[in-house]
């Protein structure tokens, strides 16, 4: 661990707790959205003590994490679509609480609670198994195909992961309208899988066999 990256590391995290916070409760012109402030605690809480740990047992992994500029022109329009679908998403939200329009069931909203939390610790056994993950496209040094465990089942589990927190998080918020916007996450990420398997093929030795093995890229017995 370096003070640079313990710099880097915190002020990403509370930039980004700023920024969610701003996009729900602004919109909602209230703090008293008990939803949102229950978003903002499945989301931050474990993600705090997730960089913690990485930034004591994999320093590495962490900064790679941290590292989400994209230079490929094709990946960076995915970035930026993903960026937009939470920004109206999360405003939406913040609106229907305001505007009093339909809410979900608390019922409802417990049940996508537990997804979330048992997708991050899905998400955990992700960055376990593959060290060679950034946030970025690419391959680096003395990097090799992971074929056990959950990359044994699909060979994106973690695209997996975030389809099942990031689909969980309007449900939390109790808006039916964002998670309608949210429903465009599959399709962003479908695209980006596609460019990403292409340059894998020709870049990482292995990969080719690898597709031939693990059929599926996202959900088993579906795609």
């Amino acid at each position: 661990m370096t003070k640079k990256l313990f710099i880097h590391a915190i002020t990403k995290f509370l930039l980004g707790v700023v920024l969610v916070g701003l996009l729900i409760f602004l919109p909602a012109g209230t703090l008293a959205f008990v939803n949102g402030w229950l978003l903002m605690g499945i989301l931050f809480v474990p993600m705090f003590f997730a960089g913690i740990v990485m930034m004591f047992q994999n320093p590495e992994l962490l900064k790679k994490r941290l590292n989400a500029k994209e230079e490929q022109k094709e990946q960076s329009l995915v970035v930026k679509l993903s960026g937009l679908m939470f920004l109206i998403g999360f405003i939406v939200a913040g609106l229907g609480f305001r505007f009093d329009w339909y809410i979900l069931p608390y019922s409802v909203v417990l049940g996508a609670v537990v997804v979330f939390l048992a997708a991050y610790i899905l998400y955990a056994e992700v960055l376990r198994e593959n060290t060679y993950l950034s946030r970025t496209i690419e391959v680096q040094e003395n990097q090799k195909v992971i074929d056990t465990g959950l990359y044994g089942i699909v060979r994106h589990p973690m695209y997996s992961v975030t389809l099942l927190l990031f689909l969980s998080m309007p449900i939390v918020l109790g808006s039916i309208y964002s998670f309608l916007i949210f429903l465009a996450y599959p399709f962003i990420i479908a695209k980006r899988i596609k460019n990403e398997e292409a340059f894998l093929e020709k870049e990482l030795d292995g990969y080719r066999e690898y597709k031939q093995k693990v059929k599926y890229r996202l959900i088993p017995f579906v795609w």
